[in-house]
């Protein structure tokens, strides 16, 4: 996982690289008022890694019942960022931006469609989990799964903070 991780961190690297330079030297540079729905969807993000550890300190606690509500809150947490950052493309695009508007709008949709795609792998890893919770709970199957998951939730929780420093801070 870790050297998964890696390479993604190679990717949004590359990407804040072009970003900065692109913007370095364009004088057709727009600047993208960015969404204020991706305030919220901050908000519930880190709500999702939030309800993701407690559903595993309920599984240390061996309270199977817990894990397994918080386990699928973070799943739909997942998945209501997800709706949220269509949301804002759906906002961008009635305020007539779209991806090849101007460079700006290019990178935003870039790196909120990137974020997107990678968290969308682990919205499915969390939806495996959560099938997989009963087991899981009763000791019948091994944590792995849960374990290997919530490093690339955590991780995706984190790269969103950066690139939403990225967004607000460069378009």
């Amino acid at each position: 996982m870790w050297f998964a991780l890696t390479g993604i961190v190679m990717l949004f690297a590359a990407f804040t690289s072009a970003l900065v330079v692109r913007k370095g030297m364009s004088f057709d540079w727009v600047p993208v008022r960015v969404p204020r729905i991706l305030w919220l969807n901050t908000f519930v993000l880190l709500m999702s890694s939030a309800a993701l550890e407690l559903s595993r300190r309920s599984l240390r606690a061996g309270t199977a019942k817990a894990f397994t509500r918080w386990l699928a809150a973070a799943l739909v947490l997942g998945l209501g960022f997800l709706a949220g950052q269509l949301i804002a493309w759906r906002e961008l695009a009635a305020r007539g931006i779209y991806l090849a508007s101007n460079p700006g709008s290019s990178f935003f949709y870039v790196l909120t469609a990137a974020h997107g795609f990678h968290l969308l792998g682990g919205v499915v890893a969390l939806a495996y989990v959560v099938f997989r919770a009963r087991p899981i709970a009763l000791g019948l199957a091994r944590r792995t799964p849960l374990d290997v998951t919530a490093i690339y939730w955590h991780f995706m929780d984190a790269l969103w903070i950066y690139v939403f420093f990225v967004l607000m801070t460069y378009l």
